[in-house]
């Protein structure tokens, strides 16, 4: 098959469209409809704890819906219908639950039994280590664990943890040994890991709540599905997900590798689920699946997160959109280039500039501590970007933005914001 040959502006603006990025927000109040489509478009939304501006999962949903009442990812993710004296949440009205995905992520029950390859190779697999001279998987202290959260779930690790030390059953309680809070959360991890409890939602401090899968998913996500299938269809979904993109993209979206992986990347080329294709600029093979829109223009914009589906793989963004991105989170501060939480702007099919951005709930503002423009800035970004940034604020439920002097787009950034 001849390969199809895209400009590289075609195949940015399939990437953006896969993601739902390439048109402007519609105006009104956003539902529960909103959210569940933006799930079903990008398949899962990356966890990660680093709360400077908003959790991780809340920011794919802004930039794709705006200002949107959190509450509804809160029910989302815990179904907010809860048994009064079990405060369970009913299995059936669950639309997320946690998986390790890509990594740490919220996916619908219905890709949960796709992920249970993963859950198997945790429990057959995984080095787990040893803790009171006995194999972590084979320690008595796992079952205990596993019949509190049977007997009395949704529990936190720290309750778990809270419940053995009150009941002082053994010299295990002694702190610096297996009940603190590491060797107790390692339990309770490894039994998350391989499935045997799930996450029935977060408290208020962003601890999971563990409890049994029968309670927490649906009937139909407790099916397992084989390997080669579910791999096969994840592969899908990433690709779905990505509109465009190499083999090592599309595996990447849901983590896969090795020989079975690379099957059934082939089968869907052979069954023509997946397009090759040409991008202007490289000799790279891509991959095109056949359902992606190919628009003529892209007009949206939007502030990305750093684990934004569109942006976290570095490679495909530097060849698409000619930006080497790096989060700062992870770098000493004295070798952070950006800043600590950066983030890209895109605007209509380019990526024109990068900020990084700082809730200040004391002072009631969003800081920009830095702004840099890229080579794509348009006459226009300064006044897109402040008009994203305000409605980010609002949102976040800040009285106003600031902007430091910190970057090359920083005084014309700053001349827009006090200016409006």
């Amino acid at each position: 098959m001849q390969p199809i040959s895209l400009s590289l502006d075609q195949a940015r603006r399939v990437a953006i469209a896969a993601q739902g990025l390439n048109r402007p927000r519609t105006d009104g109040p956003r539902t529960m409809r909103h959210v569940q489509g933006v799930v079903d478009r990008l398949g899962l939304l990356q966890i990660d704890s680093v709360n400077v501006l908003a959790r991780a999962h809340l920011l794919p949903l802004f930039s794709r819906l705006g200002a949107y009442d959190t509450d509804l990812l809160d029910r989302a993710t815990a179904s907010g219908r809860y048994a009064r004296r079990t405060g369970r949440a009913a299995a059936a009205d669950r639309r997320l639950v946690e998986s390790w995905a890509h990594v740490a992520a919220y996916v619908p029950p219905r890709a949960w039994p796709l992920l249970a390859f993963r859950r198997r190779w945790f429990a057959e697999e995984y080095d787990w280590r040893e803790l009171d001279g006995v194999r972590l998987p084979d320690a008595p202290q796992v079952a205990e664990v596993r019949d509190l959260v049977a007997a009395e779930g949704p529990l936190s690790a720290s309750q778990i943890h809270d419940r053995f030390v009150s009941e002082g059953r053994s010299v295990r309680r002694k702190r610096g040994t297996w009940w603190d809070w590491s060797t107790e959360k390692r339990v309770v991890e490894h039994l998350f890991f391989t499935g045997e409890v799930v996450s029935a939602g977060r408290n208020t401090q962003f601890e999971r709540l563990y409890d049994l899968p029968e309670r927490v998913l649906p009937p139909s996500a407790l099916a397992e599905v084989p390997e080669v299938e579910a791999k096969r269809a994840l592969l899908e979904l990433g690709a779905r997900a990505h509109g465009i993109g190499t083999a090592r993209c599309i595996k990447d979206y849901y983590r896969l590798r090795g020989p079975v992986a690379d099957q059934a990347l082939a089968d869907l080329v052979e069954e023509g689920v997946l397009l090759p294709a040409r991008v202007a600029g490289g000799s790279e093979q891509w991959f095109l699946h056949r359902e992606a829109a190919r628009p003529r223009r892209a007009t949206g914009q939007a502030l990305l997160a750093p684990f934004d589906p569109l942006v976290w793989e570095r490679k495909r963004l530097e060849r698409l959109f000619g930006m080497r991105y790096r989060i700062g989170i992870y770098t000493p501060a004295a070798q952070r280039v950006d800043g600590y939480y950066v983030l890209p702007f895109l605007e209509d099919s380019q990526l024109t500039a990068r900020v990084d951005l700082k809730a200040d709930r004391a002072a009631g503002v969003l800081r920009v501590q830095s702004a840099h423009a890229e080579p794509t800035l348009t006459a226009d970004t300064p006044a897109r970007l402040a008009a994203e940034l305000r409605e980010m604020a609002r949102w976040l439920g800040l009285e106003g933005v600031t902007v430091q002097a910190e970057g090359s787009l920083s005084p014309a950034l700053h001349a827009v914001v006090t200016a409006t």
